[in-house]
């Protein structure tokens, strides 16, 4: 996987990096990757093929005939290696070898899409319009995904990462989303990740920080 730059989503990127909303801060991220491998790649998308295809094997559980079906397809186990792969690349100190094909949802709509775009980055959007003008912080981004990945030709996935092993869960998080929208033809894929940090909660966990470390210097003056 090779990151692709683009001045299109720097700027959406810089826009969505950090914005104070007083007790909340909003962020977002666009990342563009090639899904060209390279050699690393290469020997875990192999490592990757191979657990699908042992779960596929282990997979007997009447109500996920859905899943079965995917696995059983060589073309969704790619595309599936392909969303890890990128995993990997955005957080290359996180291990992804747990995740499964169920944290995927495959084929989202544009439509389910924009529900919950609209609903979490309302505040975003008006902040948008406020320093750009013209056209909405969506209509943007959609331009921008255009230019990348072909928006039309584009299957859209979205993540849900386990509680307990989930790289976007920052400390505060009240919310968080992760969409991937890869064309298979161009063999591309852009991630989109957006999250709603709690600033009392991180100020909190700062002050406890800073009162922990003063407890300890004083503790270090001390004989015993």
């Amino acid at each position: 996987m090779k990151f692709l730059e683009y001045t299109s989503l720097d700027r959406i990127n810089d826009f969505l990096s950090h914005l104070n909303l007083g007790e909340r801060t909003m962020k977002g991220c666009l990342e563009a990757y090639s899904c060209k491998h390279t050699g690393t790649d290469k020997r875990l998308s192999v490592s990757l093929e191979n657990e699908l295809l042992d779960c596929l094997g282990r997979s007997s559980d009447p109500d996920s005939p859905a899943l079965a079906e995917h696995l059983c397809s060589r073309s969704s186990r790619k595309t599936l290696i392909y969303l890890i792969l990128t995993l990997y690349q955005m957080y290359p100190d996180y291990d992804f070898s747990a995740v499964n094909a169920h944290q995927f949802f495959i084929s989202e709509t544009r439509d389910s899409f924009e529900q919950i775009f609209d609903s979490y980055m309302s505040e975003a959007s008006k902040l948008w319009v406020e320093s750009y003008g013209g056209s909405s912080l969506l209509e943007d981004l959609y331009k921008a995904l255009d230019e990348v990945v072909k928006l039309s030709e584009c299957e859209i996935y979205s993540y849900n990462p386990d509680c307990d092993a989930d790289p976007f869960l920052q400390r505060g998080a009240i919310w968080s989303f992760n969409f991937f929208f890869y064309n298979r033809k161009l063999k591309r894929v852009v991630s989109l990740c957006f999250s709603c940090i709690s600033n009392l909660a991180v100020d909190e966990y700062l002050a406890d920080e800073l009162g922990f470390e003063e407890d300890g210097e004083i503790f270090d003056n001390m004989d015993i």
